[in-house]
């Protein structure tokens, strides 16, 4: 199997959350299941937590893109719609940008309540 199809398979697995979770699945690695215990962002839980691949540069001000995630359908009409600073800054990710799934993981609140799947990049950079 190819590097490529590995990933697209990575992708399309089916990964579910439960209430007060959040699920990054990165390449190469397990998914890594975070339980949220008061809201925060699923950018400052990654970084909290050591989560591979969210590295969060500007401190969760949606202005450097380290922080960029896919987010598995499911979940994205729990989420707010996407401002202009976060779409800007999509613009310019070095990644492969989904139109519908990548967002900014700084910008996607999570609290006890919620749950929530992500897909991490290789690199952010």
């Amino acid at each position: 199997m190819t590097e490529s199809n590995q990933l697209d398979r990575r992708e399309h697995m089916i990964h579910q959350a439960d209430a007060g979770s959040v699920v990054y699945v990165g390449a190469g690695t397990e998914p890594r299941t975070v339980s949220v215990t008061q809201p925060t962002t699923a950018m400052r839980l990654a970084v909290e937590h050591g989560v591979p691949g969210i590295i969060g540069e500007c401190g969760g001000q949606a202005m450097c893109g380290t922080c960029h995630v896919k987010v598995h359908d499911e979940y994205l009409g729990d989420l707010p719609e996407p401002n202009e600073e976060e779409l800007d800054i999509l613009d310019v990710v070095i990644t492969d940008r989904d139109p519908v799934r990548s967002r900014l993981a700084c910008q996607l609140p999570v609290t006890p309540e919620s749950s929530l799947v992500v897909d991490v990049p290789d690199t952010q950079y």
